[in-house]
């Protein structure tokens, strides 16, 4: 059970963090008390995660890290900006938030990122990678417009130097030559082992430095002879310095404060420092359900079916077993896609790019435009990065890429930060793209078949976090029809069309409204794009009244259903009637997936409601109560 002592309590495990709730607090005690301070930051990270699960060990890298920034700059009055937010945890607690932290990731509670509407002490939400420098910029222009004095700090991880805004940031501000901090966050470590030629830069500038006895980078490091890369740009630049020495951290910070211009520091940091469990980890428990903070042995309930992530992975590799032109591609996120499976399958034919969306998506197109068959294996709200190479270099030169959409729906604690709900409506929208959804783990094997097998065009298929529904896969999976859904149960009175993974949802909700006497037929549309026009119109002439069902926004399948409806004379001009049932307008905040989908009117009882409001208007519904 997670405990924490109160002031009053003077067996406190952690007497000089109780004293320091605030960074004004902690810039009151001694230098020499700041190592104490940050082994009962970690400590207490490592206790708090333990309970609520979360991202541990990006975390654990920074303790000394935040507490020196804290210390030396004046925050809140001075900027402090971390990039992605995964490293925040200690953050938090030094500013105002540690009584909260057991709500972390829970619905109601803190955020896992930083959040502007959080804390004054997060002047800018973070969740997606490599947005630091950019901002950080904005934050400094906007200060010496102002004619104000303050201090802009931005602290980026090596694994987000790996994508092209970093660079395109990094190339202005080194012109403007505005004063700015650029902290990186060195720890040679994204989410798995960093990859591409920067990684390695940043590995031999760390080699190069001058070395202590104890191995570690001396204090003289800006006197040796290499002049970095980032100083051509136009950066004073400093360190490497060992990011967990706090003497040596806070007197290079203190001189960066006095620096008229941008900087740049390179810390030298480990991911997971100072615990055990997380240090032996291959991914130094990036990120973790709650866990026993002795051993680190993680609390994970049984899956009772498997998770669409390994049903996609292991469905890729059968497809590719039987066609050598097969090629996976990730952006950094190869255990969350599955492509760690395909790349210990198939190394050769796997490409991890980095935090890199864009340059994945035209590196698909072009492998693709010489006859491969690449599957670009991105998170749905990733892709979002992508937008304009999707539709300028694939979509618009026709070219066969396969999009794998996973984390498609609402996601559970990371919130709406990580969110799939865009993808269909921006994908649908555009020409000669197909766009599908699985109803469940069976059709999601059935629909990378028909990606492995389509070379007409751009394909993507959606799906969503977590396990599957039970059903089997069959032995031989053959891949689908193009633009055809099927009939899951037939009815008479009310139709649900369902796109996508609330398919099990509506077949509850069916059997609810047969039970209230509604007759109902449920459909699974399996595409989005093109749809099955022969089947809609069939369940519009055929039915009292029409409702689509998809877990994303407006402008996705329902809109595309209406826009089908409406050509063809149906709506106006019967009397059926069709409703939609799409996310909320609206950023929804972290919570249980159940839950969030509910407070959407999302799940079965959700649907029987909207279904009861199609049939017997409420106003109708509350005379007859009434009466």
């Amino acid at each position: 059970m997670h405990e924490r002592m109160t002031l009053d309590q003077p067996t406190s495990r952690t007497p000089l963090l109780d004293l320091v709730p605030y960074p004004a607090k902690l810039r009151t005690r001694a230098p020499s008390e700041l190592v104490r301070i940050a082994q009962e930051l970690r400590q207490d990270v490592i206790e708090t995660v333990a309970v609520t699960g979360g991202h541990l060990g990006a975390s654990l890298g920074v303790i000394e890290l935040t507490v020196a920034l804290h210390y030396v700059f004046d925050t809140p009055q001075d900027r402090l900006v971390w990039d992605v937010g995964h490293q925040a945890y200690p953050h938090k607690i030094l500013t105002g938030r540690r009584e909260d932290m057991l709500t972390l990731r829970q619905g109601g509670g803190l955020s896992g990122f930083t959040k502007r509407a959080e804390s004054e002490y997060d002047p800018f939400g973070a969740a997606h990678s490599s947005t630091s420098i950019s901002s950080a910029l904005g934050f400094a222009i906007a200060r010496d417009m102002l004619g104000e004095r303050r201090n802009i700090i931005a602290v980026i991880g090596d694994g987000a130097m790996s994508a092209g805004m970093a660079y395109e940031a990094l190339n202005n501000a080194g012109a403007l030559g505005s004063k700015l901090i650029i902290v990186l966050n060195d720890n040679q470590m994204s989410i798995a082992e960093p990859s591409g030629a920067m990684a390695d830069y940043f590995s031999r500038l760390a080699a190069r430095a001058p070395q202590t006895k104890q191995g570690e980078a001396s204090e003289g490091v800006n006197e040796w002879a290499h002049r970095s890369w980032f100083e051509e740009l136009g950066f004073t630049s400093l360190g490497p310095v060992d990011g967990h020495d706090l003497d040596k951290l806070v007197s290079t910070l203190q001189n960066a404060r006095e620096i008229d211009g941008p900087v740049f520091i390179h810390a030298l940091t480990q991911k997971g420092k100072g615990y055990a469990p997380a240090q032996v980890a291959a991914d130094r428990m990036h990120g973790v359900s709650a866990y026993d903070p002795v051993s680190g042995a993680q609390v994970k309930a049984k899956a009772s079916a498997p998770a669409y992530t390994q049903v996609f992975a292991e469905s890729l590799i059968r497809e590719a077993s039987k066609d050598e032109r097969i090629i996976a591609i990730t952006a950094a996120m190869p255990s969350g896609t599955g492509l760690d499976l395909f790349g210990a399958a198939y190394p050769a034919r796997t490409f991890d790019v980095g935090i890199a969306e864009q340059h994945a998506v035209t590196f698909a197109a072009g492998l693709a435009a010489e006859g491969m068959k690449p599957f670009c294996a991105i998170y749905s709200t990733f892709l979002q990065r992508a937008f304009d190479q999707i539709v300028h270099d694939v979509a618009l030169q026709n070219l066969p890429v396969r999009f794998a959409i996973d984390r498609a729906g609402l996601v559970g604690a990371d919130g709406p930060t990580h969110a799939g709900s865009f993808d269909i409506a921006y994908l649908g929208c555009l020409p000669n793209m197909t766009v599908m959804a699985p109803g469940d783990e069976a059709d999601l094997a059935r629909m990378v078949a028909t990606a492995a097998a389509y070379d007409d065009g751009p394909i993507a298929f959606r799906f969503p976090r977590g396990e599957g529904t039970g059903v089997a896969i069959p032995q031989v999976v053959m891949p689908l029809a193009i633009g055809k859904g099927r009939i899951m149960r037939e009815g008479s009175r009310v139709a649900i069309l369902s796109f996508g993974a609330r398919l099990a949802q509506a077949l509850r909700a069916a059997d609810e409204l047969d039970a209230l006497g509604y007759s109902t037929t449920v459909a699974d549309a399996r595409f989005a794009k093109p749809l099955d026009s022969e089947l809609i119109l069939a369940l519009a002439r055929d039915h009292e009244c029409l409702l689509t069902i998809e877990e994303g926004s407006i402008g996705g399948f329902g809109s595309q259903v209406t826009q089908l409806l409406l050509e063809e004379g149906v709506l106006g001009g019967t009397a059926m009637k069709m409703r939609s049932m799409i996310l909320p307008d609206l950023f929804i905040n972290h919570d249980k997936p159940e839950r969030m989908y509910a407070d959407a009117g999302l799940d079965a009882q959700g649907i029987v409601a909207k279904v009861r409001d199609m049939i017997e208007p409420r106003g109708r519904r509350l005379r007859v109560l009434r009466g």
